[in-house]
C-alpha cells in the first residue's frame, strides 16, 4: 500500500539536482520517466544506466540499501540481466532519502507482453532460478511475509478469496480452497534457506521475442523456502510451459515443494485478480494487466488438481 506521508513529488529536474550534486559524471545524460512501481520510481537514464527513487512507501528505502548491499555479488552468477546497483544516492537537503543508480535492462514487462515462446521461455526461467537458488549465508535478509510456512497465511487467503467472490472475480471458490488445502498440508521446508527473488510478478519479468529477456526489482530479495518463486511458473508462463519448467528446474523439487509452490501461486493469482479489478474500476495502484495472468493461473492451479 501507497503512504501518503512518503509519497515524493519526482521530476526530472529533481533528478539531475541529484546527479549533479552527488553524480555530476552522469548529469548530462539523458532522462526519461520509464515506470512507477509499488516502491520506487524507475528513470532511465541515458542508454545503459536507470536511477531508481523511492516515492511511495516508507519501507522503500530498506528495500534499497538491501539491492545495493546484495545484488552486485549475485548477478555474475544469473543467466539473464538484472538492474545491478552502480551508484549510491545518500540523502540530502535536496531529496531525504536514500536511491539507487543502476544498470538498465531491456525488455517489456510479461503483465503487458506475455511470453508466447512456451517451452523457451520455461527453460529460460528454470535457469534462472537454479542459478539464483543457491544458499544463503548467515546474515542475509528475510522475507517480508514470504519464504516461510503457508499455515499462518491463512487467515490473508480466506479474506482475499473472499473479496475476488464477492466482485465475481472467481468462479470456482471450492476448487481454490482445495488446492490452498493442499498446499497447507505439505510438508515444510526443511532446507537450507535459499537465495529467493521474491517478487516474481509479471511486471517483474520481461520479454522479448517470446520469451524472457531480463528479471527486475530485487528490492524484496532474501532467504527462505524455494517454492516462493517456484510459483511463478503458474502466473508467468503459457500452458504448455509449466510441467517443462519444473522438469528443466534443477536441483529436481520434491512433491512437498510442488505443492507449496501452488499455494504461494494461489494467494498471487488472488492478489492479481484484486490489484486488476480495482484498476479496471480505476482505483488508485489498480493494475489491469495483472488480470489475464491471474484468472489463467488460477483456472490452472484449480484444474491441476483434477
Amino acid at each position: 500500500m501507497t503512504d501518503p506521508q512518503a509519497r515524493a513529488d519526482l521530476t526530472p529536474g529533481l533528478i539531475r539536482a541529484l546527479l549533479r550534486d552527488q553524480h555530476p559524471d552522469l548529469a548530462g545524460l539523458p532522462l526519461s520517466l520509464a515506470a512507477r512501481g509499488w516502491d520506487n520510481q524507475l528513470w532511465r537514464l541515458g542508454e545503459e544506466l536507470a536511477v531508481r527513487l523511492p516515492w511511495a512507501t516508507g519501507s522503500a528505502d530498506e528495500l534499497l540499501l538491501k539491492e545495493h548491499a546484495w545484488v552486485p555479488g549475485l548477478a555474475p552468477g544469473l543467466p539473464l540481466p538484472v538492474p545491478v546497483p552502480q551508484r549510491l544516492g545518500v540523502p540530502s537537503g535536496l531529496f531525504p532519502r536514500p536511491w539507487l543508480v543502476t544498470t538498465w535492462v531491456s525488455g517489456e514487462p510479461a503483465d503487458r507482453v506475455p511470453a508466447t515462446r512456451g517451452e523457451d521461455a520455461a527453460d529460460v526461467l528454470a535457469r534462472f532460478l537454479s542459478a539464483l537458488h543457491r544458499p544463503a549465508p548467515d546474515g542475509a535478509p528475510v522475507g517480508r511475509g514470504r519464504g516461510g510456512p503457508l499455515g499462518p497465511y491463512g487467515q490473508y487467503f480466506e479474506r482475499s478469496l473472499l473479496d475476488a467472490v464477492e466482485r465475481g472475480l472467481v468462479a470456482d471458490p471450492d476448487g481454490v480452497r482445495r488446492v490452498w488445502a493442499d498446499a497447507v498440508a505439505a510438508p515444510d521446508w526443511d532446507g537450507p534457506a535459499l537465495w529467493l527473488h521474491g517478487d516474481l510478478h509479471p511486471a517483474n519479468v520481461l520479454t522479448a521475442d517470446g520469451t524472457f529477456c531480463g528479471v527486475i526489482d530485487f528490492g524484496n530479495l532474501f532467504a527462505g523456502d524455494p517454492a516462493c518463486d517456484l510459483a511463478a511458473a503458474w502466473i508467468l508462463l503459457p500452458d504448455s510451459g509449466v510441467d517443462r519448467f519444473y522438469a528443466a528446474y534443477g536441483p529436481a523439487p520434491d512433491v512437498a515443494t510442488l505443492r507449496r509452490a501452488r499455494g504461494c501461486a494461489v494467494l498471487r493469482a488472488l492478489s492479481g485478480l484484486l490489484i486488476a479489478d480495482d484498476g479496471d474500476r480505476g482505483l488508485p495502484n489498480g493494475k489491469s494487466t495483472w488480470g489475464p495472468p491471474a484468472r489463467r493461473s488460477l483456472e490452472r492451479l484449480v484444474a491441476s488438481l483434477g
